[in-house]
């Protein structure tokens, strides 16, 4: 039993969470343990208990599905796919009905997160290509990613955890029988309608509550001008298509400044001129938009301005490098100066600062203060960042999309996502199998997977089923089930289903979405065991709830994601998230009802 002052303690430390977590003066995860040391020290929980959380499957779960999602990234799967979805729409409602069906669709078998990290950058090149206004694109592609995941297991960590938490419930029995488990589609009779219902809100009101914020492109004397010349392989989708058609006319931040073919030069290249095998297209453009280039498969860089044999890129990084007074490159040409076997690199575009380059990329003589653009292997940065050849060596944030991969990085997910739906494997299992073949098959490196997990999500994961035992060990769950219980004692199970509903999406507005559900969890299914309501249909409506939070962008990692670059402003996710917010609650609770409880 406990004491009288713990339920008053633990909640105390729980709305200072809370209170911090809102007004984002600390992280989530940050908040979240230093929560967990107060309850510590106030004995509320012993040391088990608290990181009871980080073994359970269902966060070790989460980790490998983003090991599983950077390989998919890694090998350029995403970019493939979701390129030639989006094509070039005209208005904002087609690009719009383009980009969410897809999106759900990839957030259903895939953790949203890294989805929509993988189609911002393609986002903000479709709204300079077309015009259409970012802040009509952003808040879309979060809000889908969102109502994709509500659809399977595996499409949001919250359903993970709420899984997770009824594999190893240690609250009150059912009936003759202990809680149910949560297979891979048993949410999808509800999240799909939910997933239905918001998808057609987004495209029918999109166009009058978003805000047509637009990108807002450099300023000409700040942007980089580089040169980089890259060659059409056989493999190219491009081939024998001409430059309108393959979209390299009006990129954005590049010009198309010739073709070489052979020892022709094409110079003023007319949108009808059609690419052959073997071309080399020398660009003029700013660095983003040339480290974009790269991921574009069958388009491989002319290594040094040289016809040489192809490369082999796994691994490769990109690397900014300014040529110092001292560099014996000063006064060869890129092609005389042997950067691949001085520095093993390969110089992908230079720089010069006030001169716009001409000829081709290997006659240019390097001056002092050139800035190279290099494809390196790893470990140049330590090799030569304090060398007194260069000023600066600066890795880029990207690397060589292993293109070759990309079909088997999607059957990985294929075998995961058929393991996860047949039971074969426990969920835990498929995703670490998936990791492990990603990794193994060189879809992503070992670096590359550390980097792609989300630490900081998972430690809120983790640390948020130590704070529901402290709810459960100090009474407090009890009070707040006993709450609601009473209040809905004579109301028919939807209004038991709604109250939980509700209560979840206001944590969730304050807190992240796992945590919220994970401190949910035991308030609702005590109230559940007293109101005689099925926990499985209490369960998905605490899952749903709080992954469906759409008015602030605090409830969901992804909308705090897109907040910047969109250009949205707390007032914009009100308008347009908060009526979504409760259509889908009341579609969800009608849909329990009917299909579940």
């Amino acid at each position: 039993m406990p004491d009288a002052w713990t339920p008053w303690f633990t909640g105390s430390v729980l709305t200072l969470m809370f209170a911090l977590m809102a007004r984002t003066r600390m992280p989530p995860d940050a908040a979240v343990m230093g929560a967990l040391v107060l309850l510590l020290v106030g004995g509320v929980v012993d040391p088990g208990e608290a990181v009871s959380g980080f073994g359970n499957p269902a966060v070790a779960t989460i980790g490998f599905l983003y090991v599983l999602a950077t390989g998919l990234r890694r090998t350029g799967a995403l970019a493939v796919i979701s390129n030639r979805v989006l094509g070039r729409p005209k208005t904002a409602l087609a690009a719009q009905a383009r980009l969410v069906l897809p999106v759900a669709l990839f957030s259903g078998f895939a953790n949203n997160t890294p989805i929509v990290a993988a189609f911002m950058p393609m986002l903000t090149t479709l709204s300079r290509r077309t015009g259409i206004p970012v802040g009509r694109l952003f808040m879309p592609l979060s809000f889908a990613a969102i109502l994709g995941g509500l659809c399977t297991l595996i499409g949001t960590s919250t359903t993970l955890i709420v899984a997770g938490l009824m594999l190893s419930w240690s609250g009150p029995v059912f009936g003759a029988e202990t809680m149910p488990h949560m297979g891979m589609f048993t949410i999808a009779p509800v999240g799909l309608c939910v997933a239905a219902v918001g998808i057609a809100y987004i495209l029918l009101f999109g166009r009058l509550l978003l805000p047509a914020k637009t990108e807002e492109p450099d300023a000409p004397e700040s942007v980089r001008q580089y040169m980089t010349a890259l060659r059409v392989g056989a493999d190219s989708p491009i081939v024998g298509h001409s430059i309108e058609r393959a979209e390299l006319r009006h990129l954005p931040g590049l010009f198309l400044s010739r073709v070489d073919r052979g020892s022709d030069a094409i110079n003023a290249v007319p949108p009808h001129f059609r690419i052959r095998a073997g071309d080399v297209l020398v660009f003029v453009g700013r660095l983003d938009s040339v480290v974009d280039l790269q991921q574009i498969r069958g388009l491989t860089p002319v290594a040094d301005g040289e016809e040489s044999e192809p490369r082999h890129t796994a691994g490769q990084q990109l690397v900014e490098a300014v040529v110092s007074s001292g560099s014996p490159l000063v006064g060869t040409s890129v092609r005389e100066a042997g950067v691949r076997t001085r520095y093993g690199a390969v110089v992908i575009a230079v720089h010069r600062l006030g001169h716009t380059l001409r000829g081709k990329v290997g006659n240019i003589v390097l001056k002092q203060g050139d800035t190279l653009l290099l494809e390196t292997t790893p470990g140049f940065v330590e090799r030569f960042g304090n060398s007194s050849e260069f000023h600066l060596v600066h890795q880029l944030d990207s690397s060589t999309p292993r293109h070759e991969r990309a079909t088997l990085s999607i059957a990985i997910l294929g075998f995961v996502v058929l393991a996860l739906s047949t039971g074969f494997l426990a969920p835990m299992t498929s995703a670490m199998l998936g990791a492990a073949l990603m990794i193994g098959l060189r879809c992503c490196t070992l670096t590359q997977a550390r980097r792609g997990v989300d630490l900081s999500v998972l430690i809120v994961i983790g640390g948020a089923f130590g704070l529901g035992n402290a709810m459960l060990n100090s009474g407090l769950a009890q009070s707040i089930a006993n709450t609601i219980a009473d209040t809905t004692q004579s109301a028919p199970d939807f209004v038991f289903l709604a109250a939980i509903y509700a209560l979840t999406v206001l944590f969730t507005t304050f807190v992240t979405n796992s945590a919220a559900a994970a401190l949910m969890f035991p308030i609702a299914m005590q109230a559940s065991y007293e109101m005689g309501v099925s926990p499985l249909g209490t369960a998905i409506c605490i899952a749903i709830a709080a992954s469906a939070e759409f008015t602030t962008p605090i409830g969901y990692h992804t909308n705090l994601m897109v907040m910047g670059p969109g250009g949205y402003r707390f007032g914009d996710y009100v308008r347009f998230g908060g009526p979504l917010t409760l259509i889908s609650g009341v579609v969800a609770v009608s849909a329990v009802s009917l299909f579940i409880a």
